[in-house]
């Protein structure tokens, strides 16, 4: 437990540094965006072939299948409340996608698996990324259909389609295909050469630090007077960091699954909103400032729910 809290307190050392030189204007005009498309386009594609190729065999591979319903069920069911919560708080119609999928869906790539991978070790990546696999499904599915929704409502036009190419393109995201090609290559009993497999475990070394630093731009740059503390984000909260958690316990419990995968699926229920929320909010023209502010809201609370669940999660996963 000590070593997992220590884990905790580099997560927020490395946060902290991102934050103070975010605030020194180090990272001033397109820099936040250049490190974001460093860690998506290039750190956790050649990660997950470096600690895929390099730690599993076709028969591990094969024996983690039987977790990968637990996420897409459990991120269903709390979309499903998410969508009976904003009925019952008659949340605006034009922000009720954006509140679903902030309530339901979960960062987890910069947070989630840099947080992971620095509690558990590289033996979590495995686990992190089945989450990862359902999460990213649902988030440019269910997520994108919701917001797009948002948009069409503010602005009283034609409702879209809940699947189109568009969204086939995001859910094809560069670090599921470096995964992909990863388990094809492992499936296919493929060795890559030494010079490749090292120069992917290199680049993928920037992915952490990376996306620690980036964490703590995003919240330097939280616009605190905007910060009002409405209905609407007490419910993304609890969400985010009450309910998907009890739901991802509840169904925990009743399965045969290895530790170390309940473990990482619960810590990845429990981290922040989707960075892209807002981004895809200005892109659909729905309400980017309520986006921004739920999910800054929820970045800054992980910081304390992340050292919370690490203390409590022995008690929660048996």
């Amino acid at each position: 437990m000590f070593v997992a809290l220590q884990s905790v307190f580099s997560v927020i050392l490395m946060i902290g540094l991102g934050f103070g030189l975010a605030k020194a204007r180090w990272f001033e005009g397109d820099a936040a965006s250049l490190i974001s498309r460093l860690v998506v386009n290039v750190a956790l594609p050649t990660y997950m072939i470096s600690n895929l190729m390099g730690g599993y065999d076709r028969a591990g591979l094969l024996s983690m299948l039987p977790g990968l319903p637990v996420p897409f069920a459990v991120m269903i069911a709390s979309y499903l409340v998410a969508m009976g919560v904003a009925a019952l708080l008659r949340v605006k119609k034009e922000r009720r996608g954006t509140f679903q999928s902030m309530f339901a869906l979960s960062n987890t790539v910069f947070i989630g698996l840099p947080v992971n991978l620095l509690l558990f070790g590289d033996a979590s990546l495995p686990f992190a990324l089945l989450y990862y696999i359902a999460n990213t499904t649902l988030f440019w599915t269910l997520g994108v259909y919701g917001i797009a929704v948002d948009g069409a409502v503010r602005n009283g036009s034609r409702k879209p389609s809940l699947l189109s190419l568009s969204g086939l393109r995001r859910i094809l995201s560069p670090p599921l295909l470096g995964f992909l090609v990863a388990v094809i290559l492992i499936l296919l009993g493929v060795q890559l050469p030494k010079s490749i497999m090292d120069t992917c475990r290199y680049l993928g070394n920037m992915t952490t630090p990376l996306s620690m630093l980036f964490i703590g731009i995003v919240i330097a740059r939280v616009e605190w007077k905007k910060l009002k503390f409405e209905k609407d984000y007490v419910a993304v909260l609890v969400g985010r960091f009450i309910a998907t958690p009890a739901l991802m316990v509840l169904a925990l419990r009743w399965l045969d699954l290895p530790l170390l995968m309940k473990q990482v699926f619960l810590m990845q229920a429990t981290m922040p909103a989707m960075t892209q929320t807002p981004i895809l909010a200005e892109a659909y023209k729905a309400d980017t400032e309520y986006a921004a502010v739920g999910t800054s809201l929820t970045t800054v609370a992980s910081m304390i729910s992340i050292p919370v669940y690490m203390t409590l999660i022995g008690l929660l996963i048996q």
